[in-house]
């Protein structure tokens, strides 16, 4: 009877100690209602960075597809599937990747640097290459794409990892969507985005409960940003509990078969 009763009182801080209250978290947008309004609409261009791959096609008014040819890359292999929406056999584009210096090397033009410039600019550039000194080609158009979009989300998301662009506009909010959402332990009002601009890293804090988010530089995602979502504290406060609870309950199973031998051989 006395073993049951200490038995009994040891059990009791673990079940204290693994008793905690429920916190409410916040949810999206949680300050918005059908009556708010909000600024126009700005989606920043994105613009070439390093390890970018770009499809560059040029066109020009000759009837001989021939002269345009020689200014493209050939088509490869069979692109079946992807995000593109093609068919099985539909064939791909090569593309140009930029390198660690910024530059792109054209297999007729040449090097050209393209990193910090927005898909137009680089058209434009390369537009310059075929008309002088020399004309290349008559009245060409150039159409440069992003092959390679993509950011990744870590951290309290249902499904980590690296996402690829539906498309070359992406916001936070579509981001964090199309990767399950935040977990029940992320922190919404407190998301990082880490992007690199000419080089250098920059950090933005964003609050997903806010309505404010649309006014953060940081809410349309650009290509290789990383966006991390954090633990709240009531989850760091669950995984000490958790392990102090797993301490108590190896010690008291250390005790137990203590007593236990004891109360056998001991009388």
């Amino acid at each position: 009877m006395k073993f049951a009763k200490f038995l009994f009182l040891l059990t009791l801080p673990v079940y204290f100690f693994s008793c905690k209250s429920v916190q409410r978290l916040p949810y999206y947008l949680q300050d918005v209602n059908d009556s708010t309004t909000f600024n126009a609409i700005k989606i920043p261009e994105l613009r070439i960075q390093k390890n970018d791959q770009l499809s560059i096609q040029i066109f020009s008014i000759s009837t001989d597809p021939k002269v345009d040819e020689i200014y493209n890359q050939p088509m490869t292999g069979a692109n079946n599937g992807g995000g593109g929406g093609g068919g099985a056999g539909q064939m791909a584009m090569q593309g140009y990747l930029v390198d660690i210096n910024g530059n792109i090397k054209h297999h007729r033009l040449g090097l050209i640097h393209a990193e910090g410039l927005t898909k137009e600019e680089l058209a434009e550039e390369v537009k310059k290459r075929l008309s002088a000194p020399v004309e290349l080609l008559k009245d060409p158009t150039v159409v440069v794409n992003f092959l390679n979009l993509r950011v990744t989300l870590l951290g309290q998301i249902n499904s980590q990892g690296a996402l690829n662009f539906p498309g070359e506009r992406l916001s936070i909010i579509e981001a964090i969507g199309l990767a399950g959402g935040v977990t029940d332990f992320g922190t919404r009002d407190n998301v990082r985005v880490i992007r690199e601009v000419n080089g250098k890293r920059e950090t933005g804090v964003i609050d997903l409960t806010s309505k404010k988010l649309y006014d953060s530089p940081f809410f349309y995602l650009a290509q290789n940003d990383l966006i991390l979502v954090g633990e709240t504290d009531q989850r760091i406060g669950d995984i000490e509990r958790q392990r102090i609870t797993q301490q108590i309950a190896f010690a008291f199973t250390i005790v137990t078969v203590v007593a236990t031998l004891a109360n056998i051989f001991i009388k």
